[in-house]
């Protein structure tokens, strides 16, 4: 489960009567309460039971200074940004890490909007736990996008780039 579906969980509790969620994957509980003081429930390896993780605050919606509707409007422009056309792709983050465009800060970016890539060409380098790993296109094509500034945080399965087939 990711971080944007535990969000989606959590806005669903506050917009809703629902009370409590508990769900239960791979080894990992998460136990949801609202208007309670509550937490994650994580099992310890050797021990039967489960121990509860150190208490929470209860969840409670953020003010708005918005007018109602804006938000939603928001999200919803931001999806359609990342619509892309059927001769487009999308090539996303494999692992959670620092997004970098080029091999050193004083280095020529590894590719630009407009170059066309072969497979197995290197777009990026993505650092995770001290580690710079390139990554390369699966495929040829023209970068139309690229949609992480440099130096930025980028999650699992985040769109980097907009790949045109050629």
């Amino acid at each position: 489960m990711n971080v944007k579906e535990i969000k989606e969980l959590v806005k669903l509790l506050v917009e809703t009567d629902i009370t409590e969620l508990n769900l239960e994957s791979e080894g990992t509980k998460i136990v949801i309460k609202k208007g309670q003081t509550g937490g994650v429930v994580l099992p310890m390896p050797g021990v039967n039971s489960p121990v509860p993780a150190p208490q929470t605050p209860p969840i409670s919606p953020a003010p708005s200074l918005q007018p109602a509707g804006v938000e939603q409007a928001t999200m919803e422009t931001e999806e359609a940004e990342l619509k892309i056309a059927e001769n487009q792709m999308m090539i996303a983050a494999p692992m959670v890490g620092t997004f970098y465009r080029a091999p050193s800060p004083d280095a020529d970016p590894f590719v630009q909007v407009g170059q066309v890539v072969e497979a197995g060409e290197v777009l990026c380098i993505i650092e995770a736990m001290k580690l710079m790993n390139e990554i390369e296109s699966d495929t040829g094509g023209k970068i139309v996008q690229i949609l992480v500034e440099n130096g930025q945080p980028v999650e699992y399965g985040q769109p980097m780039f907009v790949l045109e087939k050629v």
